[in-house]
């Protein structure tokens, strides 16, 4: 009897994608319907900021969208590349193509309006930064 290896990641991830898939379903059609590969995607936070870095190999960077809505973050995009191979009579012609879609809800100390995109060498950076923390107001107590 073979062995077999629990994966509780690979769980997760299917049922954020499962949920993502129902809860985004609108009038622009489906997340499934419209994505046809998803990056990796590494996110880190840091003392003033997070830090989103998407592998996204062969998109062009004018291919992508980055939008911010009701605290929601969408990033989608399209890649369509063509190599081509012709050697000792042979010719050999490849194609990639397709779009992807990730949305990521931020937290509410996100700063939604100073968000900043870059690409470089097929890996898109967004930095999002945080809201100064809110320091408490003290209130002085008047003596009547």
């Amino acid at each position: 009897m073979g062995q077999l290896t629990y994966q509780p990641w690979h769980l997760l991830e299917r049922y954020s994608n499962d949920l993502n898939r129902r809860i985004f379903d609108d009038a622009e059609g489906s997340a499934s319907s419209i994505a046809t590969w998803t990056p990796a995607v590494d996110i880190k936070e840091e003392d003033e900021r997070f830090v989103l870095h998407a592998d996204v190999p062969g998109v062009d960077p004018h291919d992508i969208e980055v939008t911010m809505e009701d605290g929601v973050l969408t990033v989608r995009g399209e890649r369509a590349s063509e190599t081509k191979d012709e050697k000792d009579g042979y010719k050999r012609v490849e194609r990639t193509s397709g779009s992807f879609y990730r949305r990521f809800v931020l937290p509410d100390t996100t700063d939604g309006e100073n968000i900043s995109a870059s690409y470089d060498k097929g890996v898109l950076e967004l930095v999002i930064p945080k809201k100064p923390a809110t320091q408490p107001k003290r209130i002085k107590v008047k003596d009547l």
